[in-house]
Formats: structure tokens, sequence, C-alpha cells
């Protein structure tokens, strides 16, 4: 499934930008048509909601039916889903840094269009490097495989536990590939260090204000307030990194509402305590921010050694917590490869993950459920109900990139009127607003991505009186 977004630039009387919008025209209509079909079903039907991200509707949806059905899975079955979660969780930031929104960084904001991609990397980086990158990902794409069934969209997910355990010879080999993966991540980061940290034009884009917002910002964290992204609490913290709320999964109507705009089919989710105050930044606003940086900043650390280390790093180099800088969200990703690799190897030396036992059976009548997991673009929530046969009343997802629609539209304004003057337009100056949604490793209707490194997108600017003088195309 593709996707297409639309940026509309409207220029003042003296050629600057007035304001400048995000526009999203498509509908997918996923809450609709899975009304009436078996509750049992969606683990398998709302994966394809996306190529890229699958095994995060997967497992939401399945921790969903845990709910729905009132089990509760057996301690290996969800060391499995951990298992899996953390090899797609690696791949899919891997696939963003390399491939995605890092040319950025790597072959540099200026470079042409064509360089601006996985082939511009292995330029910059060596032909070895590239082989590294390809490499790491099949290997971490073989767990999901193994243990999901499939690798673009998993089957393995049951209501309380999993379809097949892992044996002792995979354990190995799994193993192997975690402490592989837990070497190229520190690999990564020295790339990020050499290529991007050690420039100063670079480094300077990334703390200054052409791409900051002062915003709330939400994550999944565990019982010690670390981040966790397959189970916990959903923390918010306010944008003096004070902790705003904090709740389960099921309470999440109590604080996430939706606003509505004519011009988009993309909602606008906001905090409900708070209200919906327009697209502005601040604490009085309602605006709040998910994935990389906004969990690594609802937090108070890792769980894992390293990539707390790196943690540390980070918001040091950035000047403490939290941290309002958009594009250090390709670096909080790269701290999350980390954090993930770290945790397989953790699973994967404890053999018990090998025991057979890795479902309960569901036993109780089916009624309503909510599933909420930290999916590479942020916080995904699956909510179902259903008759007492299992046939499904209602469906309401909110999708991990919706969650930051808002603060999409108001990174990619502020980053035109910072660009954009005197009417004065180029590629490089467009690619850098380009650059202001890049960051969030977008999934529009969680659907956008087209490979090599680019989604279709249009861009148009527009005159006073609202005519375009200049459209440039990418579809």
């Amino acid at each position: 499934m593709e996707g297409h977004g639309k940026i509309e630039i409207f220029l003042d009387d003296n050629g600057n930008v007035k304001n400048a919008y995000l526009q999203v025209p498509e509908l997918k209509g996923f809450e609709q048509f899975c009304l009436g079909r078996p509750v049992e079903e969606l683990a398998r039907i709302t994966p394809r909601i996306c190529g890229v991200c699958p095994t995060a509707h997967h497992m939401c949806s399945t921790k969903a039916l845990d709910a729905v059905y009132h089990v509760k899975p057996t301690e290996t079955a969800v060391k499995l889903r951990r298992l899996i979660y953390d090899a797609f969780m690696a791949e899919d930031h891997l696939l963003h840094f390399f491939f995605l929104g890092g040319p950025d960084f790597v072959v540099g904001p200026d470079a042409p269009p064509a360089e601006r991609n996985i082939l511009g990397v292995i330029g910059k980086v060596g032909l070895e490097i590239g082989k590294q990158v390809i490499n790491s990902r099949r290997r971490l794409r073989e767990i999901v495989t193994t243990l999901g069934g499939k690798i673009i969209h998993p089957v393995c997910g049951l209501p309380g536990g999993v379809s097949r355990g892992v044996t002792e010879e995979e354990r190995q080999e799994f193993l192997k590939t975690a402490k592989e993966t837990v070497e190229f991540s520190k690999f990564t980061l020295e790339v990020f260090e050499d290529i991007v940290l050690k420039n100063k034009v670079y480094l300077d884009l990334i703390v200054g204000d052409i791409f900051k917002h002062e915003t709330y910002y939400m994550g999944m964290v565990d019982e010690n307030n670390k981040v966790n992204l397959y189970d916990g609490q959903i923390r918010v913290v306010d944008p003096e990194g004070k902790e705003f709320i904090k709740f389960e999964a099921k309470d999440y109507l109590d604080h996430i509402i939706e606003h509505v705009e004519p011009w988009s089919y993309i909602k606008f989710p906001y905090l409900k305590n708070i209200g919906w105050k327009g697209f502005v930044d601040g604490i009085d606003s309602g605006v709040y921010r998910v994935a990389p940086l906004a969990r690594l900043n609802a937090s108070d650390g890792m769980a894992t050694p390293l990539a707390q280390a790196e943690y540390e790093k980070m918001f040091d180099t950035l000047g403490g917590k939290p941290a309002h800088n958009t594009l250090a969200f390709h670096w909080a990703r790269l701290i999350e490869v980390m954090y993930a690799a770290e945790d397989m190897v953790k699973l994967l030396e404890d053999k018990s993950i090998t025991n057979p036992d890795i479902r309960n059976l569901p036993t109780e009548t089916p009624d309503e459920g909510i599933g909420i997991i930290e999916a590479p673009r942020g916080t995904l929530i699956h909510h179902y109900k259903t008759d007492e046969n299992g046939m499904v009343t209602g469906v309401n997802l909110i999708v991990a990139t919706v969650n930051n629609s808002a603060a999409i539209s108001m990174s990619i304004a502020r980053a035109a009127k910072n660009l954009i003057k005197n009417g004065e337009v180029n590629d490089g100056l467009l690619n850098m607003v380009e650059m202001a949604f890049r960051a969030y490793d977008p999934c529009l209707a969680c659907a956008t991505h087209s490979l090599p490194g680019k989604m279709p997108l249009i861009v148009n600017i527009r005159d006073k009186n609202k005519e375009i003088v200049k459209s440039i195309r990418r579809d």
C-alpha cells in the first residue's frame, strides 16, 4: 500500500512564508471494514495497514486480543513476542537510518536527489559497510520470519500466547545474530558520531532553532520509568520534562482525543486535559510528540547498559532533558537499535525461552480490549469491541504517526518560515523543509514509504493570491 503527501507553502507580499501545511489526501478505512469479522482475525487483517511496520500492528493487535479474551500470555510467550519485536524494531530503525532519513546527513542535505539514498550512503561509507547493513537487516528479518511465520505480515500472535516456540539450535543461532547486532549498533553510532556530530554544519542544524519545538512527549515505560517497547504504562512529560500523567492502556481515552481539520484526512491527537489550542508550541498547548526522541524524553533512562551510556551522551550534547530538537529523532533511533539488540541478547541467553509452554488458551467470553505498543514511529493503539460471540462491533486505531501529525505540520511550517526568504526557493531548501518531516519517519495513513529513500510528495509554493509559483513533484 502506497501513500501520498502534499506540502502547501503560502508566501506573503514579500515572498516570505506565511504558513505551510502537510496535507494527506488518502483514507484507508480499516476501522470500518473490520466490523462484523471474528475478532481473532484482526491480528492478521490490521498488519495489512502497512508493509513497513506490519509487525507493530500484529503485536499490538495480539495484545488487544489478550485483553478482549481476558487471558494472560505465558511467560515464555511474552519472551518470544519481545524477541520478535526487538528484531523488528532494530531492523526497521536501521532501514530508516541507512535508506530513508539518514542520507540527509550521511550524504548531505545539499546533495543531488539522486544521491540521497542507500547508494549515496554506500558511496560515502564504502561498499563493505553497505554489505554489513544489508546482512544485518537480513539476519534480523530471519528471526521475524522464523518465529513470526512471515516477514511482511506475521501470523504468530494468538490470544494468550504465540503459535510457535524456539528450538535450542535456533536460540543459539539467534543469539549470534543478537550479539552481531550489538556490535553493528556500536559501529552505526560511530558513523553518526564521525559524519554528523563532528560536522559543525550538521550539528548546528540539530541543535539550532530551525528544527525545534517545545512540546509534550509520550512514551511507554517500565516500573522504573525506563524505556520499554513492548509493555508498560504510558508516560507523558511536559515541555520542561516534568511528569504530566502516567496511565494504563485501558485508560487512553481519558487522556487522548483527536482533532479534525477540513484540509486533511489525517487526524490530530492532543492531550484531552489541556485541550486543542491549534498548531502551537508550549506548555499551554495540547500537542504532544511520540517516537524515539519522545520515548527517551518521557523516560528516566534505558534498561540496558550500552544504550544508557548513549542516552546520557545524547542529552549531554543537546543540553539536557527534554531535548526539543526534531532532527535528534535520528540519534534517538540509533540508541533504540542498541537497546533492542541488548535486550535480544538478554532474552536469548536465558535458555528458558525454549520452554514449550507458549500459550494459555482463552476460556472467558470476549468483550472489549485495548492493546498499546511502541511502534518504530511512536505509540500505537488498537481498541476492539465485540459481541458475546467474538464478532467485532467497534474498532478504534490511533496509528503511531497520527500522534505526531500536528507536530509534523508545525515542523514543516517552522522550517519553511526559517529557510525560504524573499521568494527564493531551490531544491536544496525544499529538501531541508522535507527533513522536518523525514525525522519523524512518517507512515502517513501508515503507508507512505517508497524506496529508495523517498516517498511520493508534491511541494507547491503559492504567492499571496494563492497562485502556484513553483511546484516540485516526486511521485
